[in-house]
């Protein structure tokens, strides 16, 4: 197919022979590992949190450990390892149990290198908020008797969220760039699908730059969404 007689809404046409349908597919594939990873993150940093703030010295050295080492080592290296290593370690240890073969699929490894990397900063994020709760109001819940998930739920949460929102909103678009990375386990997500439209068509400037203008509404309408729960969350707050 000649692609070059082709015009521009031809060529991001929705319908086949356009690209436009593909590119909407990905850009539905980015998000479903972003959203998935990104809400894993955020138990795995609740828990971390959690964990630093109230767990033991044994408890509060490996969670150190953890956030270290994942927010060294870059995800595109934790998804090769992720992909292909793991998997080769799992499966010899398998064999010598005489027992089957497992593989992790794309899908499965970009959740999980996702949710590992937002879980390490969400940790540091939510901990900070979490230690900005004036003592007085835990004081006063506990005085009261309230068990500890009532002053989680009624005091804690709603105090630390303004807090942590903004650093919450950061890593939310981290993570829907951070899908990116999945094509080079061949994860069709929007990148790799501008790739393949704009190596098929020999319009590389058109599909990436869709691409590019696809991750910017997301991050437009991410924005915004976290704006207004920046402003449910500060409702009744006072605001020098």
């Amino acid at each position: 197919m000649n692609y070059r007689d082709m015009s521009v809404m031809e060529l991001l046409a929705l319908a086949p022979p356009g690209w436009g349908g593909a590119l909407l597919n990905g850009l539905w594939l980015s998000l479903q590992v972003a959203g998935a990873g990104y809400l894993l993150g955020l138990v795995i940093g609740m828990a971390g949190a959690a964990g630093k703030l109230s767990g033991g010295p044994v408890t509060r050295d490996l969670l150190t450990c953890y956030t270290t080492l994942t927010r060294a080592v870059p995800e595109l290296v934790l998804i090769l390892l992720l992909y292909f290593a793991v998997p080769e370690a799992i499966n010899q240890l398998l064999a010598m149990l005489g027992l089957g073969r497992v593989d992790i699929d794309p899908f499965t490894s970009g959740v999980a290198v996702i949710a590992l990397v937002q879980g390490a900063y969400a940790t540091e994020v939510m901990r900070g908020a979490i230690r900005a709760v004036p003592v007085g109001q835990l004081e006063a819940a506990h005085s009261l008797g309230m068990a500890p998930l009532t002053v989680f739920r009624r005091i804690t949460l709603p105090a630390m969220l303004p807090g942590a929102l903004p650093g919450l909103s950061n890593l939310w678009l981290i993570a829907t760039k951070d899908t990116a990375l999945l094509a080079v386990v061949g994860f069709t997500e929007l990148t790799l699908v501008a790739r393949q439209a704009a190596g098929a068509t020999k319009h590389h400037l058109l599909f990436l730059c869709a691409a590019g203008l696809l991750y910017l509404i997301v991050s437009l309408i991410s924005n915004l969404a976290f704006k207004g729960l920046e402003r449910r969350a500060t409702r009744g707050m006072r605001h020098d």
